[in-house]
């Protein structure tokens, strides 16, 4: 299999793995009203992370297997993993990969307590020896997979201090194929701005090994406009964006387009009737099937419903329901008195 990162046109642009969010409802309408011919070769998808030591336990691979599930569609689309047991993280990079993902990313960078406490995530960043151990199991578990697959990592810039130059050559030792960085501290979780200026001593330290690995950055990315401006400005490769996801599955329409071809933004019907759909693919795919509780659709509501009159109230309303024939409803009602 050729290396995907090799292949893609820069800018790219990359879809964060966000626990309960990248999920495969959120993805099926991302990849419906945002990947296209123009910007396959643009734009990678993520999955949420899942537990390497999880997927080993066939009981408890039972209740993450819907979190390995994708489509053509979102392709190319990287599998995140997390663990701090190389054993296990080869037994479950090999399964893995027998999926056929085209990647799989070590998440070294979450800073939950309960992810921490492991050693895994963020906690890998006091541990850089382990951390190389786990790569290199990664390798080891495609290759029994009988898999060719890239290897690529996730992290923060250090623990609770910056600590890039003790930190990211040990990463860098290890063959993977790209790097994303969220450049702030697990210590400062999201709390303050992303500090972009150290991207450009992170390429350095890429340039030094002489491997051709790309950098992403990762932190108060807004809009394709903001990633592609921080990409010129400090010298990354591409850039993974968050928080500026959610309520807009058309934000990677833009990906490749001029300013003049861009598309304006959708209408509040046109937000709402997406709203509907996600909802209905949720709860088709995960919440009926008992994966994930209906309440988990509900972060999304106030990203979708925002900026116009009523909003505040509709989301009220919203936020009651329990069901997508009731979200359907209510938006259905709304949509009815606003025409």
């Amino acid at each position: 299999m050729v290396n995907f990162w090799e292949k893609l046109h820069k800018p790219f642009f990359c879809l964060a793995p966000m626990s309960d969010v990248t999920d495969i409802a959120f993805r099926h309408i991302l990849a419906k009203y945002s990947k296209n011919r123009e910007n396959r070769d643009r734009v990678v998808f993520w999955t949420e992370f899942v537990a390497a030591d999880g997927l080993c336990n066939k009981f408890a691979r039972k209740k993450l297997n819907h979190m390995l599930v994708f489509s053509n569609s979102e392709r190319p689309i990287v599998a995140q993993v997390f663990g701090a047991n190389p054993e296990n993280m080869k037994k479950a990079c090999q399964y893995v990969a027998s999926l056929g993902f085209d990647g799989i990313d070590i998440n070294m960078g979450c800073p939950d307590k309960s992810v921490v406490a492991q050693g895994a995530g963020a906690g890998l960043i006091k541990n850089p020896q382990l951390a190389r151990k786990i790569i290199q199991a990664a390798h080891e578990g495609i290759k029994a997979a009988g898999a060719n697959i890239p290897v690529s990592v996730k992290t923060r810039i250090g623990f609770n201090k910056e600590d890039i130059d003790n930190w990211i050559p040990e990463i860098l030792k290890e063959d993977i194929s790209a790097l994303t960085i969220h450049l702030r501290t697990s210590k400062e979780m999201s709390a303050v701005p992303a500090h972009w200026e150290h991207i450009k001593k992170i390429k350095k330290l890429i340039e030094k090994t002489g491997k051709d690995i790309l950098l992403i950055g990762n932190g108060d990315v807004e809009s394709i406009k903001d990633g592609e401006e921080k990409i010129q400005k400090y010298g990354c490769d591409g850039v993974m964006i968050g928080r500026g996801m959610f309520g807009n599955p058309w934000l990677f329409t833009t990906v490749g387009k001029s300013e003049t071809l861009r598309n304006e933004p959708p209408t509040t019907e046109e937000k709402l009737k997406v709203l509907i759909e996600h909802t209905n693919v949720f709860e088709k795919t995960l919440s009926k099937p008992r994966h994930k509780s209906f309440a988990t659709m509900k972060k999304h509501f106030k990203a979708y419903v925002n900026g116009f009159d009523g909003a505040k109230e509709l989301r009220i309303k919203l936020m009651e329901t329990n069901s997508a024939a009731e979200v359907e409803k209510i938006i259905n009602d709304f949509l009815e008195e606003i025409r």
